[in-house]
């Protein structure tokens, strides 16, 4: 083997060969070329008369420096009589068995949140981006209740008291597992109360709301696919979630049948389309998403996440002046205009909305709930299997009958109306 001194240039150049090689520069540091081009770098050494190899890390994602540290700090090891593959072995396996807050999320992630949750993937923005930036290093063992209380407020304080609590049950849930799988013994959010109350949403926009919303949606700076998205949340009062991940083969004629796995009760559920719906879903002969993620062609729909980002972000979008630069109040906070003109709201008060209108028009709970699909109670919901298809069509009908009175301007009959079923 031919020994010299490692450069980066020198390493750069190894080309593949069609069998693996090594080169090394001496004392056991050395770099191993397999055929398909890869580069790793090994302590080659010898340990109780065996003869060993320690994987110090792939090139470049390891460079030279780190490498040669790494080789630096085994050598030690084995001049003082210590394994350094084993230690190694002893390192990882203290890992396993104490991990950080960031292998405890992908832990929890793999192991619970996809396996039980249909919107595990709420779960794991929510926990890459409120809790790995604080503890994501730090040992999951570490964490005390007053490191908890103080994530909680550093989030209240940034106003936002209705995600604290969220983070509370997320992270909450997340230490649990984590005590069922007896990778913790305890939990710092033992007695953790919520730091805000937790006030149930009631916002519905009224008539000249929608009609404002409907109008200022179209000069709002958001992408064609969430604008359509918005509205058809309030066309078919269905979840945000649920119609950003449309797809045509849930779609046949009229109907929208969105599967088990994608509703959130876990229930398959069937929605009349009306003429207003149909033309906001467009093309539904095609095989991509409705409404495609931008950034991954029609392989993935826009995330649910992105309606309410949008909302917000046009709620207080930020004003600039004629060079470019944002404008700022005479307190140093930006300043922002409402670009929707009307009050807050949230793409789930879209949905809210559009039930309420449809009990305005006279429609019984019982049928609200069918198209809002809401699970039965109690013993109606074990008796009761009538799916409720001819008063849901009736009732959308209804509500788009109103709608576009409300859009237009024009009066419309919004007497509900017995219609031929369609299926």
């Amino acid at each position: 083997m031919k020994i010299t001194r490692f450069t980066d240039k020198m390493i750069q150049n190894l080309k593949r060969s069609n069998r693996k090689y090594m080169r090394g520069e001496g004392y056991g540091f050395n770099i191993r070329v397999t055929p398909s081009g890869s580069k790793t770098w090994l302590y080659i050494y010898t340990f109780d008369e065996k003869r060993k190899e320690l994987n110090l890390g792939g090139y470049p994602e390891v460079t030279l420096e780190t490498a040669r540290s790494k080789f630096e700090e085994a050598r030690k090891l084995v001049k003082n009589g210590i394994d350094p593959s084993a230690a190694a072995e002893q390192a990882k396996e203290e890992r396993r068995k104490t991990p950080t807050v960031d292998d405890l999320i992908s832990e929890y992630i793999a192991r619970h949140a996809k396996v039980f949750k249909k919107c595990w993937e709420e779960d794991e923005r929510l926990l890459r981006k409120e809790i790995s930036p604080d503890w994501g290093k730090k040992k999951a063992v570490e964490i005390t209740k007053r490191d908890v209380i103080l994530l909680l407020e550093k989030i209240v304080d940034r106003g936002s008291p209705a995600m604290s609590n969220q983070v509370l049950k997320i992270a909450r849930k997340m230490f649990n597992f984590a005590i069922e799988r007896d990778i913790l013994q305890h939990t710092p959010f033992f007695r953790v109360k919520a730091l805000a109350p937790n006030t149930r949403r009631e916002r519905n926009l009224t008539e000249a709301e929608i009609k404002t919303f409907w109008s200022s949606i179209e000069d709002a700076a958001m992408s064609d696919e969430i604008r359509r998205a918005l509205k058809l949340v309030l066309v078919t009062a269905q979840r945000p979630g649920e119609v950003s991940g449309i797809h045509p083969r849930e779609i046949d004629g009229r109907w929208w049948t969105i599967p088990a796995e994608r509703a959130k009760n876990g229930q398959a559920h069937r929605v009349y389309l009306t003429d207003t719906a149909l033309e906001l879903i467009g093309d539904t002969k095609g095989e991509g998403f409705i409404f495609p993620c931008p950034h991954k062609k029609k392989e993935k729909p826009i995330d649910s996440h992105a309606l309410p980002v949008a909302v917000r972000r046009n709620i207080k979008w930020p004003l600039i002046d004629k060079d470019g630069s944002p404008l700022h109040g005479k307190s140093g906070e930006p300043v922002t205009e409402n670009r929707f003109k009307i009050e807050p709201f949230t793409p789930h008060d879209l949905r809210r909305t559009a039930s309420t209108f449809m009990g305005e028009l006279g429609f019984i709970d019982e049928v609200i709930d069918a198209v809002l699909n809401h699970v039965k109670s109690g013993m109606i919901g074990i008796y009761n299997r009538y799916k409720y298809d001819k008063e849901k069509q009736e009732a959308l009908e209804s509500w788009e009958r109103k709608l576009l009175g409300i859009i237009t301007g024009k009066r419309c009959n919004v007497i509900p109306l017995t219609r031929a079923f369609v299926s």
